[in-house]
């Protein structure tokens, strides 16, 4: 995004994100560039260039890195836009990275919309969607969402995984409540008795049976399974304080992701309490000082913060503050079978929204090593190099003889910020050889891959009784068209 002294840039799109990202209207931001709103307005319209010089204001004024701010976004942009025209689909169709490039840079909406619609189109091929004569009953001005899952993934990427209304509160209620980590489930409990009437109580499991937390609105109980350990207690208050007290906030949040089907607007708000009451028991300033005090040593900050694995990780991928900004994670779970339930990304990792991941990436290896943490440089076929850490976490404690459910967590980052972690203490990032590895192996281009599950969709196979590689898979070094 930066460009040199007296150059005029059109770009809108990504002007917009930036407000956006910094939680600012366009009147605010305007007085702070000492330019009109007006002026502001037709420049997000692409209508009015943007100099060098408010782009300069802009980083000075808010502390911005613009070219961070443009590449994560951009990067991910296409990564998804090259990940729907790999599709055999378009098979016939040759459409140069450099477009894809351009559309992602200056249409962000048409991207998702993109996206959106090639979800829709894999839901329906794969029989995931409901029937035609189903959707020609819905009402004409009822939007249809294919996935609410993957619709609440994109709005949280979008807002960069950082929401400040809910930051703010998590802060004023911390500085409310004035105890230390240890003592943070007791104040929970009695502000939501005080000030909300609510009770709450650890259940036995024969009471609870599968259910975690259920809040009985009758009786007034917030009711909690003794299977729940002392961090995800704490987090299951905190979530019950954010929807009780943070409702317009939370409301705001919906608000500006435009219209939304009940079901993903009911998974946001869920999520949104989530990110909240993850904020309340790691509360950002002190959570990030100690996070660079400590050099992202994870298990010392889950002690500091009676926090669990799993839930500092998880945080390290929200601190996206403007003036005040962590290394920028991205987050994998995958069960044993390799299924996602969750990724955030507030870097540039291209996670694939169509497919699991590559079993090269040690993630997968830690089934096999339940008390280890493991390190790996890994190595995208773009020459991309990231720095990640894996272990393996037990959440929540299953009855016998019920199996233990286990999950294994990923985070990374890109190699530059490695230097920063304890966990790469001895490792020569640069020499140290990447594994190399792919997004998943439908787009995966490497050959004589033994771990290959399937061809790579942008190549045709090539079947010769006569030959067996190492890989159970060969195809052409063409891309089809």
């Amino acid at each position: 995004m930066p460009a040199a002294s007296g150059k005029k840039l059109f770009v809108g799109p990504r002007f917009r994100r930036i407000r956006q990202q910094l939680g600012l209207s366009q009147t605010q931001i305007a007085e702070g560039l000492g330019i009109s709103p007006s002026y502001v307005n037709l420049i997000e319209r692409n209508q009015r260039p943007v100099t060098a010089q408010i782009l300069l204001r802009l980083a000075e004024t808010y502390d911005l890195d613009l070219r961070d701010l443009a590449t994560a976004d951009e990067d991910r942009f296409f990564a998804e836009l090259n990940e729907v025209f790999s599709d055999p689909l378009f098979r016939q169709i040759e459409v140069p990275k450099q477009e894809l490039r351009d559309l992602a840079e200056l249409c962000p909406g048409v991207t998702h919309a993109l996206q959106r619609l090639y979800a829709a189109y894999t839901e329906a091929r794969q029989g995931e969607t409901l029937a035609a004569a189903q959707m020609a009953d819905r009402d004409v001005g009822t939007r249809y969402e294919a996935n609410p899952v993957e619709r609440v993934r994109e709005l949280i990427e979008a807002n960069r995984n950082y929401f400040p209304e809910l930051e703010q509160a998590a802060e004023n209620l911390r500085d409310e409540l004035n105890v230390p980590a240890e003592g943070l489930y007791a104040a929970l409990a009695a502000r939501l008795r005080e000030k909300h009437s609510i009770q709450t109580r650890i259940m036995p499991v024969d009471v609870m049976r599968e259910t975690l937390r259920r809040f009985d609105r009758h009786r007034r109980q917030l009711l909690i399974s003794e299977l729940v350990d002392p961090p995800g207690r704490a987090f299951q208050l905190a979530f019950q304080l954010g929807l009780g007290e943070c409702t317009q906030a939370l409301e705001t949040i919906i608000g500006r992701a435009g219209p939304l089907d009940d079901t993903p607007r009911r998974l946001f708000r869920i999520t949104l309490a989530n990110y909240f009451a993850a904020a309340v028991m790691m509360p950002y300033p002190a959570f990030l000082a100690a996070a660079d005090a400590l050099n992202y040593d994870i298990h010392v900050l889950a002690q500091r913060f009676n926090s669990g694995f799993e839930q500092v990780c998880h945080r390290l991928t929200t601190l996206q503050r403007p003036n005040a900004r962590g290394i920028p994670f991205f987050l994998l779970r995958v069960d044993n079978a390799g299924n996602v339930s969750k990724r955030f990304s507030s870097g540039t990792f291209p996670f694939s929204k169509f497919g699991g991941t590559c079993p090269l990436w040690n993630v997968h290896s830690t089934f096999d090593t339940p008390d280890r943490l493991l390190k790996q440089v890994i190595e995208l076929s773009d020459g991309t190099r990231y720095f990640s850490i894996a272990q393996m976490v037990r959440r929540p404690v299953a009855p016998h003889p019920q199996p233990q459910p286990r999950f294994a967590i990923g985070l990374g980052c890109e190699i530059r910020h490695a230097a920063r972690l304890t966990y790469a203490t001895g490792i020569d990032l640069e020499k140290t050889e990447g594994t190399p590895i792919g997004v998943n192996c439908r787009l995966c281009e490497r050959e004589n891959c033994a771990q290959r599950a399937e061809p790579p969709i942008t190549r045709t196979l090539i079947l010769d009784e006569t030959t067996r590689r190492v890989s159970s898979f060969a195809f052409s070094n063409a891309r089809e068209l």
